[in-house]
């Protein structure tokens, strides 16, 4: 197990083919601001790139996942009389740290402990699989705020809930817990507290058992069915299988069939 810090409140472990990138600054619930999110962001993209790494775990440390922007440094902003720029600056970011989740070839599980909030909710929707204790709470937050939701909720939400359940979460009281998100979708598992880390990383490995690149165009036609035509999507799938075709995994999958013996995609080299 490698571990480092990176900045001053994101650690990052190695270990073996598992990333766990942890928001950590527990005493303030995990609120970030543009500096966190660009080492987030920077993070996430050098793990996308390292061929040893075949799963990451996202989580918090403490009670919280993430209560996403930090509102005591936007009240710094709005005394500085500065609040638009560094706004444009914060919800940048965190686009792109949104785009790396989405676009990561690569299984991204988020373990969450407590509340994920406004912006880090939006982060947590853009993982893969999200593992929740039953005390996590999933809050909005942005209405209540005055504030606009960002960082893809307004496109996460819609899909998984249809525009009435977004409307039911973002228009009333803009926070659901755990075992309710499990059963309207948002949520794929809830587990003890105890478990939630053990948990976390057992299902990163599990989906990094998939072959990669199959995995990662799975994620990518799971994002354009959202907006594309039938034809549209139709080309993607075929474009991609050839692809698929044409590299190790597949022939693996094929010999393993076969063969009647289990796929090992993550030893091909």
């Amino acid at each position: 197990m490698q571990t480092e810090q990176v900045g001053s409140s994101l650690r990052l472990e190695r270990d073996g083919p598992l990333a766990v990138v942890t928001f950590n600054r527990p005493e303030r619930l995990n609120a970030f601001g543009a500096e966190e999110l660009r080492n987030l962001r920077r993070t996430l993209g050098d793990l996308a790139q390292d061929p040893k790494v075949r799963a990451v775990l996202l989580t918090g440390s403490g009670k919280a996942f993430s209560a996403g922007g930090d509102v005591a440094v936007m009240h710094e902003w709005l005394d500085r009389g500065d609040l638009p720029t560094a706004f444009h600056d914060l919800v940048g970011e965190q686009e792109r740290c949104v785009r790396e989740i989405v676009e990561m070839a690569k299984p991204v599980v988020a373990a969450l402990p407590g509340v994920a909030a406004g912006g880090g909710l939006s982060l947590a929707l853009a993982c893969d699989w999200r593992i929740a204790v039953p005390e996590a709470t999933l809050v909005t937050a942005f209405l209540q705020l005055g504030g606009i939701p960002d960082g893809g909720l307004t496109y996460l939400l819609p899909h998984y809930l249809g525009i009435g359940g977004a409307q039911e979460l973002l228009f009333g009281p803009g926070k659901v817990k755990a075992e309710r998100a499990r059963e309207m979708g948002l949520v794929h598992e809830v587990v003890p507290a105890d478990r939630l880390l053990a948990r976390g990383k057992e299902r990163a490995l599990e989906l990094s058992k998939y072959p990669l690149n199959s995995f990662g165009w799975t994620k990518r036609l799971l994002v354009t069915s959202y907006g594309g035509t039938l034809e549209t999507q139709l080309a993607l799938e075929r474009r991609g299988m050839v692809e698929a075709a044409r590299g190790k995994e597949l022939a693996e999958g094929i010999r393993a069939f076969v063969g009647k013996r289990p796929p090992r995609f993550d030893a091909l080299p």
